[in-house]
């Protein structure tokens, strides 16, 4: 069988970069500051109840889940959920960790406009990316150019929620530092280590965001090259 080329894969090449290059940064920087133990000598989960009880939010729980940083609020049931190495662990990175996730609730108690609109639009997102590839082709191999542009549109809301995704986690990230600061958890040099964790984590969703932006790209020259095809 020939083996065919697709320079098009050629785009996703900086995303891939960017991608490795930010899980090592979150691995290095999450293990360098949950060695270094804060100075108030609370744990995540404490924290996180306490920043709750400050902001009056009683109805938001804070429950210990299984996983390597599976931290995570759900906002369907107000369930704080908080990896093992977080949940019982005193270090900076845990209680950076657990802020952040504690300022999603805040989002979500505000109502916070973008992450409104990231949950109204997961679902139709999480559709467009697993549709959108399949689509596409179906497109061109049938020479149906309708297949084609709504594989692209399908995308283009996976592109959306990434980009919206962004400001969330960077809003979450600014709360959960000046939180903890203003409740005597963190206090001088830790700010700018607690920091440095929550920086390492968000680049991250800078890189899933370029790659979608990329792929996107991709499908538009894919889809470009299937019309000079016909012709």
């Amino acid at each position: 069988m020939p083996f065919f080329f697709d320079p098009t894969y050629l785009l996703l090449i900086p995303a891939i970069l960017l991608s490795l290059y930010a899980q090592a940064k979150v691995q290095t920087t999450f293990s360098k500051y949950a060695k270094v133990p804060a100075r108030s000598g609370i744990n995540g989960a404490q924290a996180a109840r306490e920043l709750l009880r400050q902001n009056q939010l009683y109805d938001v729980k804070v429950e210990q889940v299984s996983g390597r940083l599976s931290d995570h609020y759900d906002p369907r049931s107000k369930t704080l959920r908080l990896s093992p190495e977080v949940y019982s662990s005193s270090s900076l990175a845990a209680l950076g960790i657990a802020a952040h996730e504690t300022g999603h609730a805040f989002q979500h108690n505000n109502e916070y406009v973008p992450l409104k609109l990231r949950n109204a639009i997961v679902p139709v997102a999480n559709i467009g990316s697993n549709l959108a590839f399949p689509l596409l082709l179906l497109g061109i191999i049938l020479s149906m150019p309708t297949l084609v542009q709504i594989g692209i549109i399908a995308f283009s809301a996976a592109v959306l929620f990434q980009l919206i995704t962004l400001p969330v986690e960077y809003n979450a990230s600014n709360r959960a530092v000046a939180a903890l600061e203003s409740g005597g958890m963190i206090q001088g040099d830790e700010t700018g280590s607690t920091r440095k964790v929550l920086n390492a984590a968000a680049l991250t969703y800078v890189a899933a965001t370029l790659m979608s932006i990329l792929q996107l790209l991709r499908l538009l020259l894919i889809a470009g090259g299937g019309r000079r095809n016909r012709r």
